[in-house]
């Protein structure tokens, strides 16, 4: 597989909004929309009604789009997400839509959200024109902690999350609120949380939360989870014990200190992902591939495409990998990356 100079510049990020049931992504949504830093931004929802901007509309560009008073495009998801993004990249192209510099997509309540990401992963159409720039998770403090112990969707979506978002903390004890945070971090403790009172928040603080570049730097190791005030005590990746809870999700983290060649990496990868794809709720980290640093994502049993870096963004040059998982053990990915591994060198010495 070839390698570009620098295959995420010019694309424009996608976020994705998610969150159970009554967490309250309409009433972010709604404030987000007429935020000021949201000028150059098109937000994708599931119906424009439901948030209550009709009287912020100034001029309908289409069936589907809505441009509001402070810049920002409102568009309704009324067919797939690849369609929508198409539309939206094609009428930005022709200037039939004002210019926007990111896209933020509102998933529905019992969403899912690996395959939208997916979508974002395998459309070679979109991965032109758009890179993902990371999960936000909605997390209601005062139902959460029920909803996460009967529904699937719920935990799902705090463990593929990059960032937790809390709300309503206001309702809710402060003890209530250090248990919930607790809970969250057994299930992901590499996604950073931030208590959100009525939808008010930065949209910056919901941003950026992707891989911008492959020219490494700081952004890259924030990307990978080391360095800085966030950084597990370990220092790398979630450098800590796997946390397990009561559905089996947990954080495994592994570290190779010899190189890979692309071959037995891709080749650990799909074998690994053929065999537990489902399970493999989310996989990031940095690979030594010849003595070269190269970024790996990856939502079950997709991979993105992987971006070689121009350097190494530390001193560090082992192999580091996060992955979150259910119902896995890293002794057995361990071994299985360690099986591929031999058999490649036995074939390479005879």
């Amino acid at each position: 597989m070839s390698f570009q100079r620098d295959p995420l510049a010019g694309k424009l990020p996608v976020s994705l909004i998610t969150g159970f049931l009554g967490s309250g992504k309409t009433t972010l949504i709604s404030k987000l929309v007429r935020h000021p830093g949201m000028n150059r931004a098109a937000v994708i929802i599931n119906e424009i009604g439901e948030i209550g901007i009709d009287h912020d509309l100034v001029s309908m560009s289409s069936e589907n789009v809505s441009l509001l008073s402070n810049g920002c495009l409102c568009c309704a998801l009324r067919t797939d997400l690849q369609e929508t993004l198409r539309m939206l990249f094609a009428q930005r192209l022709v200037g039939e839509i004002p210019d926007f510099d990111r896209v933020i997509v509102e998933t529905t309540g019992l969403a899912d959200p690996a395959p939208v990401v997916q979508t974002m992963f395998s459309d070679t159409v979109l991965a032109t024109q758009y890179r993902f720039d990371g999960i936000v998770t909605l997390v209601d403090a005062v139902n959460g902690p029920a909803q996460m112990k009967t529904h699937a969707e719920a935990k799902k979506q705090i463990a593929l999350a990059d960032r937790i978002l809390i709300s309503k903390t206001d309702l809710a004890l402060p003890d209530a609120v250090a248990a919930l945070e607790a809970q969250i971090a057994a299930i992901n403790p590499q996604a950073n949380l931030v208590h959100v009172m009525n939808g008010e928040i930065d949209p910056a603080s919901i941003c950026g939360l992707g891989l911008t570049s492959a020219k490494a730097g700081p952004a890259t190791l924030r990307f990978l989870g080391e360095g800085g005030k966030t950084a597990p005590a370990g220092g790398y990746l979630g450098e800590r014990s796997a946390v397990h809870h009561d559905e089996g999700i947990a954080t495994l983290s592994l570290r190779f200190e010899k190189p890979f060649t692309w071959p037995i990496f891709t080749a650990a990868a799909e074998l690994l992902t053929s065999m537990r794809g489902p399970d493999l709720l989310r996989v990031k980290g940095i690979v030594n591939v010849d003595g070269a640093p190269v970024l790996v994502q990856a939502v079950q049993h997709i991979f993105h495409e992987p971006v070689k870096l121009d350097r190494w963004p530390s001193d560090d040059t082992d192999t580091r990998l996060v992955f979150i998982t259910r119902n896995m053990r890293a002794e057995v990915i361990r071994g299985l990356f360690a099986a591929v591994i031999a058999i490649g060198d036995a074939g390479a010495e005879s």
